[in-house]
């Protein structure tokens, strides 16, 4: 059995204490689905069990993540009928869901046997909303908008048995939501909550193939952090340099559609594992290569240096400020230690802060 349920500041429930909740006014409010899982998610048996508006809210969002999801699918299926799956004509990307899919069944069905409903229900969330929401969806419109037929429809016989999958996984905790969407599936016979429960499938494992993937997606997320480092433009595309390490290259090379749909690659360019790493570039480092984009692709440098100016006046604006406070006898002797301490700690950083912003000045002004 689960423990007690506790509030946001972790006092315990009840109705002499006037900090009780009443569910219809929360399932009014967030949900029923959300309510129930919000009771399960991450937790142990024996365990307290914290309320909190926003706990709750963050899985009325969960519920409206599985709502568009499905919806995406579901306008991308019109017109279509199953077939079932043909291995091989899978992408590399869809034998990684395939296989990501195998595993999640495999845990959560371990987990729900042993009742371990908190544990089952964390994987499930990871699952749907970073694995099957966050990736594969995004990964998946490669399939669904190329002009090959049979790539489109494998990737329709995939996104579909996946969601089937995935809404009888989350039908004992959020079932009206699953139920809901099930009634549209082209495949649904009668309810979900009399369908069979998900099994696992040999043939459906692809741990090497999955691997790669995991790398491209690493790839991916060394792009990502570069451009948000550097603040640039979303809809701003550069060419995507790779120098692979041994045994990548191939991987890479074929990777490029993941890489313009989900990095803003304008192209891909392959380097030799001993050619000399392009000048003026931003870079990062994965575990499958080297990466690098050219920098005069990523920025407008005359806007970039306007802004970098700006921030450069503030900062040194700052730093003037703390020098004068801190080279002043009467607030060193009279302030709290800690308040000068804080400040002292504060002027570190922006010295430091401010070394880094003038090489990206000279970086950049190097692109005139």
């Amino acid at each position: 059995m689960h423990g007690l349920v506790r509030d946001a500041l972790g006092r315990k429930m009840s109705k002499s204490l006037g900090n009780g909740i009443d569910p219809i006014e929360v399932i009014d409010k967030f949900g029923a689905d959300a309510l129930r899982f919000s009771l399960m998610m991450g937790v142990a048996p024996g365990s307290d069990i914290r309320m909190s508006d926003e706990k709750l809210e963050s899985f009325r969002n969960f519920a409206n993540k599985i709502w568009n999801a499905s919806r995406f699918v579901l306008m991308n299926l019109q017109d279509f009928t199953p077939a079932g799956i043909d291995v091989a004509k899978l992408s590399l990307a869809d034998k990684w869901i395939l296989t990501r899919y195998q595993e999640a069944v495999r845990g959560i069905t371990e987990n729900l046997e042993g009742y371990d409903l908190g544990l089952a229900a964390t994987k499930l969330y990871d699952f749907v909303w970073s694995t099957f929401c966050d990736w594969y969806i995004e990964a998946a419109k490669q399939g669904l908008y190329d002009a090959d037929a049979d790539v489109k429809a494998t990737t329709q016989e995939v996104l579909l048995y996946v969601l089937t999958g995935m809404l009888k996984l989350l039908h004992p905790y959020m079932p009206f939501i699953t139920e809901e969407v099930y009634g549209y599936l082209p495949n649904a016979e009668g309810m979900l909550i009399t369908a069979k429960w998900p099994e696992v499938k040999p043939e459906y494992d692809f741990p090497s193939e999955a691997a790669q993937m995991e790398g491209i997606m690493d790839v991916i997320r060394a792009v990502r952090n570069l451009r948000a480092e550097m603040n640039v433009q979303p809809g701003r595309r550069a060419t995507l340099m790779l120098k692979p390490h041994e045994g990548w290259a191939d991987a890479l090379a074929s990777a490029e559609g993941y890489f313009k749909r989900l990095a803003n690659a304008s192209g891909l360019t392959m380097l030799d594992a001993h050619a000399a790493n392009p000048e003026k570039s931003a870079s990062a480092v994965a575990e499958p290569c080297e990466l690098f984009m050219p920098l005069g692709e990523l920025v407008d440098v005359e806007k970039e240096l306007k802004r970098l100016a700006k921030d450069l006046k503030g900062l040194e604006g700052e730093i003037a400020r703390a020098e004068k406070m801190l080279g002043n006898p009467g607030f060193v002797g009279k302030a709290p230690a800690q308040l000068v301490e804080n400040e002292k700690e504060k002027l570190a950083t922006n010295r430091g802060l401010l070394e880094k912003l003038k090489a990206r000045i000279a970086e950049m002004e190097s692109l005139r």
